[in-house]
């Protein structure tokens, strides 16, 4: 498709009191939007008078796309599009207190969010030749520019330019950079997170061991339910073997800080001797500092607690939700509704779960769940904001189950400041990621991923993958 505007017209525009032609501006009259300017601002025009020949009105001067994560089919909603009103500048190294009310890096002369779709229409676009634009969403960024807009026009963005990167060296024509979150991954015999980024376009070569130069690093817990510890012969990552979470993962707070977002695949117990209260610390301390953590089933420990040591845990975290430690329903193949009161984005969620978007949901508002878990019975509302959970008067079998069960919930940090002045995002999950793949010891990574397509859970998950590296608060 390329870069090209579906109703080009040639405009002579006013900056301030005088007059200034350029050649991607044109023969018609139109005022600039400032009464003074400077910079790419004096490029913004007003069409909202303009008319093509036909008397027909000209929209105003607009980009338009779909953002998709980077395997460039899986449209994201709640990414942000600008026009930066100044240089973004770097973006800052390891765990930042990242807030919505901040803004965004280098300002926006005009901005847009996608929709459920993924798709957006930034407009009121400077009018000229190499026009900068951001697509962000936490730390996944890429920077574009657009060789020349003419003003009053729609232009389409193709969507290899507005995917987010799948790698630091994912350049195309328009890209002027890309960067990409720095993500810790501890493996688990019970689940198969290292999986799932696979399924969402991550390039191999930026998936390695702590000792490679990898924006993705897989650690493995030899003492709990051990996940996949060492990578297959002639990775792309790297083949040096995955180090041990317990002594440079998550004890030490430092550590945890290098990386912007944590997650934590089941293991298929808490485990509680590789992760004593010093790392529990350590990891709720990453949080308050603005660190995304993402915890799958039995690592609900960094939440709820120990479950057979009352005085092992932190009881802030604790407070966010009751947890019973609960077995396994059976079946375990269920219905999970999308919480749409409780959420402030779970209706855009099940919207975007629903046909024709990413066909996550035959029944708008629910999912099918495999390997469904119920160690969590309810949330503090005030705390948490409920993503997915389990309800007896829609089980299906019916009968199945007994209480309701909160499957996924998300709450902010640190918990003892107003919400305004929080950082960081806790993200647990009942619902297992890849439940048609499988981690272990004895398989290198990634022979024990499965290359089906994603299934329902990984879409629904794939929407929080993106949204807790999102800024803290709102942009709606």
């Amino acid at each position: 498709m390329g870069v090209r505007p579906i109703l080009a017209v040639m405009l002579v525009v006013g900056c301030a009191s005088h007059h200034h032609h350029d050649s991607d501006a044109g023969m018609i009259d139109a005022p600039y939007m400032p009464d003074a300017c400077e910079g790419l601002r004096c490029f913004q025009f007003d069409c909202s008078s303009k008319t093509d020949p036909m008397g027909n009105p000209l929209p105003p001067t607009t980009l338009s796309g779909t953002v998709y994560a980077p395997n460039g089919t899986l449209p994201l909603y709640g990414v942000n599009v600008y026009v930066p009103a100044s240089d973004p500048g770097p973006l800052a190294d390891g765990a930042t207190c990242d807030q919505c009310a901040a803004g965004l890096q280098g300002g926006a002369l005009t901005a847009a969010v996608t929709d459920e779709a993924g798709h957006f229409d930034l407009t009121n676009v400077p009018a000229t030749s190499d026009v900068p634009v951001v697509i962000q969403i936490g730390k996944w960024r890429r920077q574009i520019k657009i060789p020349a807009i003419s003003a009053c026009t729609v232009v389409p963005l193709d969507a290899v330019d507005t995917t987010l990167p799948k790698s630091r060296t994912d350049m195309t024509p328009l890209t002027t950079s890309v960067d990409m979150p720095r993500i810790a991954i501890s493996t688990g015999s019970a689940d198969a997170i290292e999986c799932l980024i696979l399924k969402l376009g991550i390039d191999p070569k930026e998936i390695g061991a702590s000792t490679q130069d990898t924006r993705i690093h897989l650690y493995t817990d030899p003492i709990g339910g051990q996940g996949a510890s060492t990578f297959k012969a002639g990775w792309p990552g790297g083949t040096a073997p995955m180090t041990d979470s317990r002594t440079t993962f998550w004890n030490d707070v430092n550590n945890l800080k290098k990386y912007d977002i944590v997650m934590l695949s089941c293991e298929g117990d808490q485990y509680p001797a590789s992760k004593p209260q010093a790392s529990l610390q350590a990891m709720h301390d990453y949080a308050d500092a603005g660190g995304r953590v993402f915890a799958s089933h039995w690592h609900n420990i960094w939440i709820g607690g120990d479950d057979t040591n009352p005085a092992h845990g932190m009881p802030d975290w604790e407070a966010t939700a009751t947890f019973n430690f609960g077995g396994n329903p059976s079946p375990d193949t269920l219905t999970a509704m999308i919480d749409q009161v409780n959420n402030p984005k779970g209706m855009a969620f099940a919207t975007w779960m629903a046909e024709p978007t990413v066909g996550g949901s035959t029944t708008p508002g629910q999912l099918t769940v495999t390997a469904s878990r119920t160690t969590c019975t309810s949330v503090d509302p005030t705390k948490t904001e409920q993503w997915v959970y389990l309800d007896p008067a829609t089980a299906n079998p019916p009968g199945t189950l007994t209480m309701k069960s909160a499957m996924n919930f998300q709450f902010t940090t640190p918990q003892n400041l107003p919400s305004d002045q929080r950082c960081g995002k806790v993200v647990f999950s009942d619902m297992h990621v890849s439940a048609d793949s499988t981690s272990g010891p004895g398989t290198p990574y990634p022979n024990g991923c499965s290359v089906n397509p994603m299934t329902p859970q990984e879409k629904a998950l794939a929407f929080m993958f993106f949204d807790i590296a999102s800024c803290v608060g709102s942009i709606f």
